[in-house]
């Protein structure tokens, strides 16, 4: 590996995976066909499917699960607890001990527009497109467009995006 990758053992990487420079990826898994670009993170436990595109800059964290053939902007980050605090009631630093991992998920087929945010508990549907800078507070329907803080549905698409 080269010595711009930061790839821990335990990462599983499908066949014909293209890796950009600066990425940090630990306990994960990825998918046949996928590029991630330069100063991606995916943090243990987080799932990427076949023949998707992670843009440079994102943060996917624990308990994400992106299905196969989805995009994903510049600059987007993943959210995996709903009330994060640093310590414990007893003001020790929190360990994974101290908290639950709240899952997210992104169907087939889905793309995010750069610098969103997706908070946790969320789903992201088959064919929907998130508009760039939108922050994700509830599940998105598939085939539909939504945009803006918090998104809201704009309208859905026309048609079901086939692919293979």
């Amino acid at each position: 590996m080269d010595s711009y990758l930061c790839i821990a053992p335990d990462v599983k990487l499908g066949q014909n995976v293209k890796l950009s420079k600066f990425i940090n990826l630990y306990g994960c898994e990825v998918g046949d066909e996928t590029k991630i670009g330069a100063f991606v993170e995916i943090q243990k436990n987080a799932r990427i499917g076949k023949r998707c595109k992670i843009s440079s800059h994102t943060f996917i964290c624990e308990g994400v699960t992106i299905e196969d053939n989805v995009f994903i902007g510049h600059g987007v980050i993943f959210i995996n607890d709903s009330y994060p605090r640093a310590t414990t009631e007893g003001g020790n630093l929190q360990t994974e001990d101290d908290w639950k991992v709240e899952r997210t998920v992104v169907k087939n087929g889905a793309s995010i527009g750069s610098g969103v945010t997706i908070l946790s508990n969320t789903t992201i549907g088959e064919n929907a497109m998130v508009g760039a800078g939108s922050v994700i507070t509830r599940d998105v329907p598939a085939n539909s467009i939504v945009a803006g803080n918090p998104a809201k549905l704009l309208r859905y698409t026309d048609q079901t995006v086939e692919r293979g």
